[in-house]
């Protein structure tokens, strides 16, 4: 049994991690900016605070733990990417990274490894008809999301100095029923539309948020584990074949497909249009070969149990 302290905890695989977590018996601590979240567990896990902006902690939230999970950022989604928004995406990632790296300097620990999240938007588009995917070499695009990565990486990479033990899952469209990607795409089929973006042919790198939170603690159990890591299904799908494969499931043989064109994400969504449209093609051959073994490799492995 380990106390994991986990950043970003409240949130939809924060939630879910610190549920699987707790299941096998470990203690879940979180970090939170105020007391008043709830925390429901068995096993006496506590909430503490920490400011980013004031890069304040409380020493204990470090003291006590044998790992971090590092999850906290500014959702990418959540509002149009006005320069300001931009800037707290990034600051939100970096910042709480800063923080972290400087208690575990400060504050006697008994830190094991830290894992801390990353995503695919290191990664640039691929072409249509690219056949490899994109694996944990290739370098980082200079696109707002590309950099934003780099620049996230980068600010938690310093715990390596303090003898930690650090793993990077850059991760790809989580897909759960509790937030994000997926529920978007079932708003639609509530009217029979199947919604596909633009052309459709786009490619998406998703994992099923229960393979993405076992991926954690499997980097948590396997002290092997070093470095940056796709954390994505083995299958990538496109747009439309996601879109179809889920109004099939959904709304049987009666749902109507429909392109949304690519000028219209674009007044809608703005700048963020661009990742929407921007196809992604990567690779989970690292994980699998250090013995991950996924429940959802398939996209109809996926829908069919968030849709059960």
């Amino acid at each position: 049994m380990a106390t994991v302290l986990i950043t970003g905890g409240t949130g939809t695989i924060g939630n879910r991690l610190s549920t699987l977590l707790r299941e096998q018996g470990h203690i879940v601590n979180l970090l939170s900016r105020s007391k008043g979240n709830e925390i429901s567990t068995k096993n006496k896990g506590q909430i503490f605070l920490w400011n980013i902006d004031q890069q304040t902690i409380d020493q204990e939230a470090i003291s006590t733990a044998d790992f971090i999970v590092h999850l906290a950022g500014a959702g990418v989604a959540d509002k149009r990417w006005s320069k300001k928004r931009k800037q707290e995406i990034v600051d939100s990632r970096t910042q709480s990274s800063r923080l972290i790296v400087d208690a575990l300097t400060k504050f006697p620990n008994k830190v094991q490894a830290v894992i801390s999240a990353s995503a695919i938007g290191w990664y640039g588009p691929d072409s249509i008809d690219q056949q490899a995917a994109f694996d944990e070499t290739e370098k980082w695009h200079p696109d707002f999301l590309g950099r934003t990565c780099y620049l996230w990486e980068q600010s938690i990479t310093p715990v390596l100095s303090l003898s930690k033990r650090l793993v990077i899952l850059r991760t790809g469209i989580v897909l759960s029923n509790m937030g994000g990607a997926f529920v978007e795409f079932k708003k639609p089929l509530l009217l029979k539309i199947a919604s596909i973006l633009g052309k459709g042919n786009q490619f998406i790198s998703w994992i099923h948020v229960d393979d993405l939170c076992n991926q954690y603690i499997f980097a948590i159990n396997n002290a092997s584990m070093n470095g940056v890591y796709n954390a994505v299904a083995p299958n990538p799908v496109t747009n439309k074949e996601l879109t179809i494969s889920l109004a099939k499931k959904i709304a049987g043989a009666f749902y109507i497909p429909l392109h949304i064109p690519a000028f219209m994400l674009k007044i809608i969504l703005g700048e963020m249009s661009i990742e929407i449209l921007k196809s992604t093609k990567v690779s989970a051959s690292k994980m699998l070969n250090i013995g991950y073994s996924f429940s959802y490799p398939k996209i109809n492995d996926a829908i069919n149990e968030l849709t059960q």
